[in-house]
């Protein structure tokens, strides 16, 4: 490779020059060569931008046995798996192949999930058996799997198929937490991480809470876990979500104070019960606003966390300085909003913006007619919190409403 040779109380100012006209290759080491002189690799697609500096003895050389450096002898594993990958088919590679290697995974425990559009094309076929040993191989696996479209049942059922393996229940820890599911029944979402890590910081201490859309245990964990939750009940109609939540109580030892419900929350006939209900359902979960209002304590009322999908139209700068009139932002910058995962160009702020404030503020009117009406009397309803959890989609975003309920007084 082309380098260029200076003695070697100048190398390091002529490596400064080389690194300013980016011309510096850096796959390569600096090397000694003879003469006592130290030769620094050039890119050679660059080499007639070089223009070698006439305060310093240099001069253009050759290295026949480039030493490679450091940082590209650290291959990523996405690199190490197109490496094998190539070994393996020889000739036949080529660059369709290269780009339906994946760049990026889900790791369970021992299993590996891939996306959907890994290993698609046909030249894969014919490798069998050993495309799947490869992949767990070079991954540190001993499973892997494929992820599939979600299937539109209701219950968000993935489809996955098993390539390497033949159990599909995996083991996860998120934030403390041990989940147990089966990839092949169930999601495991982690875009939520904000939430989850804020619902485990809530002050939950002796009280009793009903988790309308529980799942595998995304929320109803943490808040058994880490909040100190008395009770939880935890309602949920997916007969395999219901199987991995059992399981992941009984994981972390907090099953004596978790019941299941396994069907429609709908129907669930609980009343005056609850300190806390969770209603974590996208897009909307205002199918449970009733149930949850009446689960809630008749006498003392208590906190909702309503999850909604909020439509924001694209103006950045048109954005509420804070909750207007809720007790954290007179009292404390604990509540400030978290750093969230943004999964588009519409990156979601850390203020409140006009639409979220009204979509949360006829969402307490809408709840505070539900509560007088089911009990007969006024009820208040105030605005805690909002929380933007992530960009779900263009102008879009997943938020809670903390929302304070309690009787009026006589």
């Amino acid at each position: 490779i082309p380098a260029v040779a200076t003695d070697r109380r100048f190398a390091q100012c002529l490596r400064e020059r080389l690194e300013e006209q980016q011309l510096l290759d850096r796959r390569y080491q600096l090397q000694q060569v003879p003469g006592g002189r130290m030769a620094l690799p050039v890119l050679e697609e660059k080499l007639s931008q070089l223009s070698l500096p006439p305060e310093m003895p240099c001069e253009l050389v050759q290295i026949q046995n480039p030493v490679p450096s450091r940082a590209s002898r650290r291959r990523t594993p996405a690199q190490k798996l197109r490496d094998e990958l190539r070994q393996l088919l020889g000739e036949g590679w080529s660059e369709e192949l290269e780009q339906d290697v994946p760049h990026a995974w889900q790791r369970h425990g021992d299993l590996v999930l891939l996306s959907e559009d890994s290993f698609k094309a046909a030249p894969w076929e014919r490798l069998g058996p050993v495309l799947w040993d490869t992949v767990a191989s070079v991954l540190g696996a001993q499973r892997v799997a494929r992820r599939g479209r979600v299937l539109p049942d209701g219950m968000r059922t993935p489809s996955v198929t098993l390539l390497l393996g033949q159990d599909g229940w995996v083991e996860h820890v998120d934030n403390g937490i041990r989940y147990t599911f089966d990839v092949t029944k169930c999601m495991f979402s982690p875009g939520n991480i904000t939430e989850k890590l804020r619902v485990a910081s809530l002050p939950c201490a002796g009280e009793v809470l009903v988790d309308l859309y529980a799942g595998i245990g995304y929320f109803t964990l943490p808040f058994l876990v880490h909040a100190g939750a008395a009770f939880v009940h935890a309602c949920e109609w997916n007969v395999h979500a219901v199987e991995a939540l059992r399981r992941t109580l009984v994981l972390n030892g907090v099953q004596d104070r978790c019941h299941v419900h396994h069907g429609d929350s709908r129907q669930l006939e609980l009343r005056d019960i609850a300190d806390r209900v969770n209603l974590g359902l996208i897009p909307s979960s205002e199918e449970g606003w009733p149930v949850a209002c009446r689960v809630l304590k008749k006498d003392t009322g208590g906190v909702l966390h309503i999850h909604h999908n909020v439509e924001t139209r694209p103006a950045p700068s048109s954005v509420l300085p804070a909750e207007q009139g809720s007790p954290e932002a007179a009292s404390s910058d604990e509540e400030a909003q978290h750093p969230m995962e943004d999964t588009g160009k519409d990156a979601v702020g850390a203020r409140i913006r006009p639409e979220w404030q009204r979509w949360a503020e006829a969402t307490a009117t809408r709840i505070q007619g539900l509560l007088a009406e089911l009990h007969g009397q006024p009820w208040c309803t105030s605005i805690v919190h909002i929380e933007a959890v992530k960009s779900y989609a263009p102008h879009v975003h997943h938020l809670v409403l903390d929302l304070q309920c309690h009787p009026a007084l006589p």
